[in-house]
C-alpha cells in the first residue's frame, strides 16, 4: 500500500492540476472568461433558478385537443382505406353517414354483405401499443347495429398518444428556449400532462410566454375567391372552405380552403430580414417542401394564397409567378423583435398541442444572493471545524488529510463546470454534507494506524497495515453510497437531483482524495522523514 511508482505519483499530480485547472474560471467573471484563449477552459459552474434567480412557469398541455385531432386525422384515413375498396362484383364499396364521437369514429355501410370487408380493411389502420406482444392496440374496430362500423381509440392508444404529445412538447420548449441564449434550463415533466420550466437569469417572464403561449403552425392556404365579403359577414362558406382573421386587423375576414398546400413542418430555417426597408421574416423548405411549394404556386399563378400562423392570417399576397427554389419570405406589419419571435417559432418548430400557463413565479437575484452567501458561510464554518477537528486530533496526518480535503472541494467544482452541471441551493447542502462525511475514510485509516502502533507494530508497518485494513471497509461503504446517491440522481426530479449530483460527484473524489492523495502525502513525508515513531 506504500508503494508509489514515479509513474503514479506523476498521474495523481496530473489529475489534481487538472482539477485545479476546470475550476480556475469559477473565480473570474463570465465575461473576462469568455475572453481568454480558445484553448483554455472557460466552462463555469451554471447556477440554478434558487441561486442566480430567474422565471418559473408551470405548464399544462391541452392532450384533449389532440385527441380530436386525432378523430379528425382518423376520419381522413378511414376515407383514403376505403377509396378504392372494391365490394364482391368488383364495384366499390358504398359507404357514408360518418358520425364523430367523444374518441371514436362509425360510418354507415350501405350493403350488409361488405361489412366484413371494411371491417378487415380498417383493421389496417391500428397499431399495438406497448410493444409487439403486449396485445394492445391503439384502435379498435367493431360492428354495430348490423352495418354500423365504428373504430374506436382505445384507453392505451389514447395515454400513448398523451404521454407521446407531453415528451414532443418538452422537447419543443427546449429548442425555444434554447434559442433565446439562455444557460441551462430546467424543463421536466410534472404529473400527466404538466411541464415545469425554469430558466435561470431570466428575470422577466414576458418574453418567455410569448414565445411558449404560441403553438406556432404554420401553414399556407388557397385563399376561395369564388367566396365574396358579403358571404363571409352572413357565414356562408362552402364546404371545404373556412373564414380566418388576419392577425394585425381581427376584424377583417378572408375565406381560405380548409386543406393546406404546405405547412410549416416542411420548414429548415427562418430568420428575420429586411425587404425594402420593412422587416420580414425569410423562410426555406426542405427538398419535398420546395417542390410542393413550387408545384401549387405554377399551377395557381394570378391568385392569392393567405400564411396562417396559429388561425390567423399574417399576409395574403398574390402568386405572381412560381415561387422556386424552396425559399421566400413573410411580410406582414412586423418589427424587428416580432420578426425574429416569430422566425424563433418557426426555426423550434409548432407545438404539437396548446400549453396553458398554470403557475408564473419569478424568484429575484436578491434571494438566490442570500441563498449563495448563507451556503458559503456554511461551507466555511464546515470547512474550518473538520479542518481545526484533524489537525487536533491527527497532528500531521490531519494536516495532510485536510489538504486533501481541499483538493476535493476543488475537484468537486471543476467536474461540475466541466460537465456543465447546475448548482442549486440543495446542491450547496450536497456540498456541506460531502464536506463533513469527506474526513470519514482518513478517521477509519487514522484509528487503525494508532491501533497498529499499540499493537507494537513498526511506524511502516502501522501505516502500511492500516491503509490496507481499512481500505477494504471504505470501499464498501462508498459503493453502497453511490449507489444511493445514483438511484436519487436518476429517478429524482429538481431539487432532489440537484442534491444527488453533487453528492455522487463527491463521493467519487472524497475516495480519490482522503485515500490515494493523502496516502501519497504520507508515503513521501515517511520517505523523506523515516521517523522512528508518529503522534496520533
Amino acid at each position: 500500500m506504500l508503494d508509489f511508482p514515479r509513474w503514479k505519483i506523476w498521474g495523481i499530480c496530473l489529475v489534481l492540476l487538472a482539477g485545479c485547472v476546470l475550476a480556475l474560471p469559477n473565480l473570474f467573471p463570465e465575461g473576462q472568461v469568455a475572453g481568454w484563449p480558445s484553448w483554455a477552459p472557460k466552462r463555469q459552474l451554471n447556477l440554478g433558478l434558487d441561486l442566480r434567480g430567474g422565471s418559473h412557469l408551470l405548464l399544462q398541455v391541452d392532450t384533449d385537443e389532440v385527441i380530436r385531432q386525432q378523430l379528425d386525422v382518423l376520419q381522413d384515413d378511414i376515407r383514403n382505406e376505403l377509396r378504392d375498396l372494391k365490394d364482391a362484383q368488383g364495384g366499390r364499396v358504398g359507404y357514408g353517414d360518418f358520425q364523430v364521437g367523444k374518441n371514436a369514429v362509425s360510418l354507415l355501410v350501405r350493403s350488409a354483405a361488405d361489412v366484413d370487408a371494411v371491417v378487415e380493411a380498417l383493421r389496417t389502420l391500428t397499431q399495438p401499443v406497448g410493444g409487439s406482444f403486449s396485445g394492445q392496440r391503439d384502435r379498435e374496430v367493431a360492428v354495430t347495429d348490423g352495418t354500423r362500423v365504428t373504430v374506436t381509440l382505445t384507453p392505451a392508444g389514447i395515454a400513448e398518444r398523451k404521454r407521446m404529445i407531453v415528451d414532443q412538447s418538452i422537447e419543443k420548449v427546449r429548442r425555444r428556449i434554447d434559442e433565446l441564449g439562455t444557460r441551462e434550463p430546467t424543463i421536466i415533466r410534472q404529473g400527466a400532462d404538466r411541464i415545469v420550466v425554469q430558466v435561470p437569469g431570466l428575470q422577466d417572464p414576458g418574453q418567455l410566454k410569448t414565445l411558449l403561449g404560441k403553438t406556432a403552425k404554420l401553414e399556407f392556404k388557397l385563399v376561395n375567391t369564388e367566396v365574396s365579403a358579403e358571404d363571409i359577414e352572413r357565414g356562408r362558406v362552402p364546404p371545404g372552405s373556412e373564414v380566418l382573421p388576419f392577425l394585425d386587423d381581427p376584424a377583417q375576414k378572408i375565406a381560405v380552403r380548409r386543406r393546406a398546400i404546405i405547412t410549416g413542418n416542411d420548414l429548415t430555417d427562418a430568420g428575420p430580414s429586411y425587404n425594402e426597408g420593412q422587416a420580414v421574416v425569410s423562410f426555406k423548405f426542405n427538398a419535398a417542401g420546395g417542390r410542393r411549394f413550387g408545384q401549387v404556386t405554377t399551377e395557381n399563378v394570378g391568385k392569392p394564397f393567405a400564411i396562417v400562423l396559429d388561425g390567423e392570417v399574417i399576409s395574403a399576397p398574390r402568386i405572381n409567378e412560381p415561387i422556386l427554389g424552396g425559399s421566400g419570405i413573410i411580410s406582414g406589419n412586423f418589427t424587428t423583435a416580432s420578426a425574429n419571435e416569430l422566425a424563433i417559432l418557426l426555426r423550434a418548430g409548432q407545438l404539437p398541442a396548446k400549453l396553458e400557463i398554470l403557475e408564473e413565479r419569478t424568484v429575484g437575484p436578491d434571494l438566490g444572493a442570500d441563498s449563495i452567501r448563507a451556503g458559503m458561510i456554511a461551507s466555511i464554518i464546515g470547512t474550518v471545524a473538520v479542518v481545526v477537528f484533524m489537525m487536533v486530533t491527527y497532528g500531521r496526518f490531519g494536516l495532510f488529510a485536510n489538504l486533501a480535503l481541499i483538493l476535493n472541494v476543488v475537484m468537486i467544482l471543476g467536474i461540475m463546470s466541466v460537465f456543465g452541471a447546475t448548482l442549486t441551493l440543495p446542491g450547496i447542502a450536497g456540498l456541506v454534507l460531502t464536506i463533513g462525511t469527506a474526513v470519514d475514510a482518513n478517521v477509519l485509516i487514522f484509528e487503525r494506524i494508532r491501533e497498529e502502533l499499540r499493537a507494537g507494530r513498526s511506524v511502516l508497518n502501522a501505516v502500511d497495515a492500516g491503509y490496507r485494513e481499512a481500505s477494504r471497509a471504505i470501499w464498501d461503504a462508498n459503493i453502497t453510497n453511490v449507489i444511493a446517491a445514483a438511484l436519487m440522481m436518476w429517478f429524482g426530479s429538481g431539487p432532489v437531483k440537484g442534491f444527488a449530483v453533487v453528492l455522487t460527484i463527491g463521493i467519487i473524489t472524497s475516495v480519490f482524495t482522503g485515500v490515494t492523495v493523502c496516502r501519497l502525502f504520507n508515503v513521501l513525508w515517511l520517505r523523506h522523514a523515516r521517523p522512528d515513531k508518529i503522534s496520533l
